[in-house]
């Protein structure tokens, strides 16, 4: 059953044959549908819906589709058309096939290619297994096909498109295919009121409860004059529209046991009502809150059923204390603006004894059946067990919700009936019963986590799957992703640790401090802001190797003489300047580097030198006597006193020159704190010079 091997077109410009990897298995029989132009399909046991990949739109170019079809022996198959329209600009490569049996020995029944076919007649296979082959090629128009089939024995079958204008009977019976919600056509209307006469008939039997998606069957309608309104609903994974006044509707004749088992009405008593928590609050003034069983009936106001844990343990149980048939479920959110808590899927359990609990399940189906819940916490949602339920214990397990579980409820159906074929049990649950813990919690209300809303229509394929492959082609990305984020993690981390080695026992200096910028910019700076600025900052580390070579000496001067310049770092002096022009290091001097090391205090004399008044000769020092009166206590010859100044006032200049003394003067040596010359060893200060004499440019 799982031979799925076939050639078919990938999707190249060339129309390169490439292997086609898509294999679905259904439940029995040789149903499989497989390649890559595979549209929305059901295949059920007796019935089913095939589509090409994009219908209603146009389909892709470049693709292959093959359903193998197989329906019970001594049955035959045979097809009825919604719709065929494939481009004929190539009928080598764009075409539909039906052929008479599956795999190499199948022989061709029928080609079709060309748009807008109309194909009124049923095409009928001459045994129980039908091969059906879509191929397309390059084209540019052709919106595809959808067809529906069934078993010979339903010689009234009709499409999933088919609307109730299409049958001008008053009534009327006909067999609905599976899998007609892949139709996209809208309804409007629903039980008991009527639909609109314009929407699709099969599909509004799935709405109101007739018939199964996924098995099909046989429908009984009734056509009547239409009504102002018409109601929109949501029932079995179907959305109605609203609809305005029209000529006709129509409704389906069904065999009753529709009617409501007594929660709404107070039939079932609160004791009958149980479930495996009940949520308890007390608010902030100390009023106290019970979300219990017995608030879980439809159209009560009130609070309604919540359970304390929010996870797909609990469960709402209803004891019907004797065996019914029941038909379908409706169902509500909490009702209140203040708590729009929901249930948005859920599964049905059933027992008869409360011991051994059997999941819910389609026919034909080895999944359980899960249930569309609500989408808001007001209206209702309804969904519709077939084959129904025959059980006196119902138990509803909520798999997903709105910020809390929480619903209220309604059973249809109707007393057992003793000519009434009794049904299989579904699937039994792996636990015998379920012990509910213990009641209540005493906390104010919060939202928890939503969840959203499930996609349970889903018809694109039948039941069964390659589970392996789809966890495989999950898993292997998100292997990969992962492996290379712990890759680029150990990478950072070793390039990391390298840099911060590589960056220890460096001066800690700040970032704008290492730069070019900050050194230019020292210069237009005045010099105590440099003095400042330039003091050099040691990180830790270095710190301690400094101290370990020593006290560094520090520098004793007294303030100097001579006018300092007021820009650091100029070395271009003009024709005019007081000062001594740079004429380069001393012969062994290298200029330290100020961001490196501490400045030695060897390096730069504490005072500036005098420079010459004109020329190279060097400038005669000044001295302001403002008392006008005659210097003592010096070795130099008397100078004359000049008591004005430019005719502003009693300022005396002592003008001095230079005499025969050629030793160490009191204007070029370094004086102490009591102002007596401090002999030095050597020369440190330059010696004025008379202004006939050349300089020596000794320093």
């Amino acid at each position: 059953m799982g031979r799925a091997v076939m050639v078919g077109r990938g999707p190249t410009g060339a129309g390169v044959l490439v292997l086609s990897i898509l294999i679905i298995l259904t439940t029995e029989g040789c149903r499989a549908q497989k390649g890559d132009g595979c549209g929305p399909s059901v295949l059920g046991p007796s019935s089913g819906t095939l589509s090409s990949l994009g219908y209603p739109g146009t389909y892709p170019n470049n693709t292959v589709c093959e359903w193998e079809i197989s329906v019970p022996r001594g049955n035959r198959v045979h097809f009825h058309f919604a719709e065929l329209d494939i481009e004929d600009s190539d009928c080598q490569v764009n075409y539909l096939r039906l052929y008479n049996g599956i795999g190499p020995e199948r022989s061709e029944i029928v080609k079709y290619c060309g748009l807008g076919l109309n194909v009124k007649e049923l095409i009928e296979s001459t045994g129980n297994q039908v091969t059906v082959q879509f191929m397309s090629g390059t084209h540019h128009t052709g919106r595809g096909f959808y067809l529906s089939y069934s078993t010979t024995e339903h010689t009234d079958l009709i499409t999933c498109l088919d609307k109730g204008t299409d049958f001008p009977e008053a009534e009327f019976s006909k067999y609905c295919p599976a899998g007609c919600l892949t139709s996209t056509e809208e309804i409007s209307g629903t039980i008991p009121n009527g639909y609109r006469e314009s929407s699709p008939v099969c599909v509004a039997a799935v709405h109101a409860g007739v018939v199964s998606n996924a098995v099909g069957g046989r429908i009984s309608v009734v056509s009547s004059k239409g009504i102002p309104h018409y109601e929109a609903t949501l029932a079995n994974n179907v959305t109605s529209t609203g609809g305005t006044l029209s000529n006709s509707l129509f409704t389906f004749k069904t065999k009753g046991c529709y009617g409501t088992l007594g929660l709404e009405s107070g039939g079932v008593a609160d004791t009958q009502l149980s479930a495996s928590s009940v949520w308890e609050w007390n608010n902030i003034i100390g009023q106290h809150s019970e979300w219990a069983p017995s608030g879980a009936r439809l159209k009560k106001e009130g609070l309604p059923w919540a359970s304390s844990q929010n996870d797909q343990q609990q469960w709402l149980q209803v004891d019907l204390k004797r065996e019914k048939r029941i038909k379908g479920i409706i169902t509500t959110g909490s009702t209140l603006r203040e708590y729009q808590y929901y249930v948005t899927a859920y599964r049905v359990v059933h027992s008869n004894d409360g011991q051994q609990w059997y999941i819910y399940r389609e026919a034909n189906s080895t999944q359980d059946k899960i249930f569309q819940g609500n989408i808001n916490y007001l209206h209702e949602v309804r969904n519709n067990f077939i084959p129904p339920i025959e059980a006196r214990y119902v138990r509803i397990n909520p798999t997903l919700w709105h910020q809390r579980i929480a619903l209220k409820l309604e059973l249809l159906g109707c007393p057992m009936n003793a000519g009434w074929p009794k049904p299989e049990p579904r699937s039994r649950m792996p636990t015998s019963r379920h012990t509910p813990p213990p009641v209540g919690t005493k906390r104010p209300p919060h939202l928890g986590q939503t969840t959203h809303t499930p996609d349970i229509r889903n018809t694109t394929m039948p039941p069964h799957t390659d589970k392996d492959v789809a966890m495989a082609a999950i898993l292997v990305p998100v292997l990969v992703m992962v492996l290379t984020a712990l890759l680029l993690i150990v990478v950072c981390a070793w390039h990391w640790r390298n840099r911060k080695k590589s960056s220890e026992g460096t001066y800690d200096l700040p970032h704008w401090d290492r730069t070019d910028w900050w050194k230019s910019m020292k210069q237009l700076l005045p010099s105590k802001m440099v003095e400042t600025e330039d003091s050099v900052r040691y990180s830790s580390s270095e710190v301690g190797r400094l101290t370990g070579r020593g006290a560094v000496p520090r520098l004793h001067a007294e303030p100097a003489e001579y006018a300092q310049p007021l820009v650091s770092g100029v070395t271009t002096l003009g024709a005019r300047s007081t000062f001594k022009p740079d004429e380069g290091p001393d012969p062994g001097y290298s200029d330290p580097d100020l961001y490196d090391a501490p400045i030695s205090p060897d390096v730069y004399h504490a005072y500036a030198e005098p420079l010459p008044a004109s020329g190279s000769e060097y400038a005669t020092p000044i001295v302001v006597d403002m008392g006008c009166h005659p210097s003592g206590g010096s070795s130099l010859n008397q100078p004359s006193t000049v008591c004005s100044f430019m005719g502003a006032g009693p300022a005396c200049l002592l003008t001095r020159t230079d005499s025969s003394h050629s030793g160490r003067t009191a204007y070029d040596t370094p004086k102490n704190a009591t102002g007596q010359v401090t002999p030095t060893e050597d020369l440190t200060y330059q010696v004025p010079q008379s202004s006939t004499q050349k300089p020596t440019g000794k320093s």
